[in-house]
């Protein structure tokens, strides 16, 4: 893990309180959405960028919760997250943005993700492509709630 993504884990454990409300939260997680992919590339790109950041930052996700009956429920993120919609230029220019921010962590799904069959076809799609090159389908952004907010501001909901 990188020294950026472990102070961001460690400011993240600091500020879990389970039972306040996201709002009140430190920190915010937004994922941003290209909506002319459609439902199920969307769908598929927040569920893939949801797992990249929970692997990288398992203080994300709460403990297990029982229900009533003793039937154990897995966990959730405590932060919240906000599935919002930006175009294709909006989503590169954001992205850009976040990845000159101090404390942002960034997960980012690309047209080779979606494209690709296997890790290994998407490790070398994206290692044969400039940055500047890369279509971006979604992006994930976690860190201090005054840089989200300032980052994607103004950015409707996701419908």
């Amino acid at each position: 893990m990188s020294t950026q993504h472990q102070e961001l884990a460690a400011t993240l454990a600091a500020d879990v309180r389970n039972g306040a409300t996201t709002r009140s939260a430190k920190l915010k997680w937004v994922v941003v959405a290209d909506p002319s992919l459609g439902p199920g590339l969307v769908a598929n790109a927040t569920a893939c960028l949801g797992a990249a950041a929970a692997a990288v930052l398992p203080d994300l996700v709460g403990g297990a919760v029982p229900d009533a009956s003793g039937q154990v429920h897995a966990g959730l993120p405590w932060t919240g997250v906000s599935i919002l919609a930006a175009d294709a230029g909006k989503l590169r220019e954001i992205r850009a943005k976040a990845a000159t921010k101090e404390g942002v962590f960034i997960t980012d799904m690309t047209k080779h993700a979606q494209a690709s069959r296997s890790y290994e076809e998407y490790r070398a799609g994206v290692g044969e492509t400039e940055e500047a090159d890369l279509a971006y389908y979604a992006i994930g952004l976690l860190g201090p709630r005054n840089k989200i907010d300032k980052l994607v501001g103004g950015l409707p909901l996701l419908r």
